[in-house]
């Protein structure tokens, strides 16, 4: 892991590892500051250095105007955010984080992704565990998919294409049967489902078959709001997978 060898270089994998665990262990009597000081502490941050990536994490989850406080009066939420400073405060090569929104509240788990996107973009390597698809396939450069075993490995777009259905929604002002039988009547068209004034069209490959839905649906004299992929692709491979795995 990060260059060292399991077994031997354990406390230097340590060093470089940063955890999240499902119970954030925070000391409910001590400040969020001293809460961080503190773990920054054990893994031999010098002084200066903690003070600055305290107050910078602690700015970026909006919690900097709270530091004084006990984490023992802290929302559940508010808790959840100090751990992942935590996790964070010797600036991990490696960073597990298990379920890292649970229990927030939709503003403040959009800072918490934004704020992952960032250690991202810093280029370390982190291990998310969740059962929020939609934040896998969001902030996810691979995924994989377990049910006791590995079902399946891929980025989101490879594991849409191997066990989801390839589909295209398209939004129209207004949806008539001539419309969709002209998409329907498209070589590379499998199959399509109306629903009011949406299309969603599965095909082999809708890189490949867009352009020639669009064509027929303007041809046809409908008139496009916009064309995109489906939501939630990841929770239908998931489904799939693990129904099949359970059917064993």
């Amino acid at each position: 892991m990060g260059g060292h060898e399991i077994g031997r270089d354990s406390m230097r994998i340590r060093e470089i590892t940063g955890l999240l665990p499902e119970n954030p262990g925070l000391y409910p009597e001590l400040s969020a500051y001293k809460n961080l000081d503190f773990y920054a502490s054990l893994y031999g941050v010098p002084e200066g250095r903690r003070r600055e990536n305290i107050r910078r994490m602690l700015e970026m989850v909006g919690l900097w105007n709270k530091r004084d406080e006990p984490v023992g009066t802290f929302s559940k939420g508010m808790q959840q955010k100090i751990a992942i400073v935590r996790a964070m405060i010797h600036e991990p090569q490696v960073l597990f984080l298990d379920e890292p929104t649970a229990s927030l509240s939709p503003d403040a788990a959009k800072v918490v992704r934004e704020f992952i996107l960032e250690l991202k973009r810093e280029r370390r390597t982190i291990f998310l565990c969740t059962h929020n698809l939609y934040e896998a396939e969001r902030l996810c450069d691979r995924v994989a998919i377990l049910n006791t075993r590995l079902l399946a490995i891929g980025s989101p777009a490879e594991l849409g294409r191997r066990f989801g259905r390839a589909r295209t929604e398209v939004l129209l002002e207004r949806l008539n049967k001539r419309i969709a039988d002209a998409v329907k009547r498209l070589r590379t068209v499998r199959s399509v489902e109306v629903d009011g004034s949406r299309l969603l069209v599965e095909t082999d490959d809708p890189d490949t078959a867009n352009p020639s839905i669009v064509e027929a649906i303007v041809r046809a004299g409908g008139r496009i709001k916009y064309v995109t992929r489906p939501p939630n692709v990841l929770e239908e491979v998931y489904l799939k997978l693990v129904g099949k795995d359970e059917e064993r």
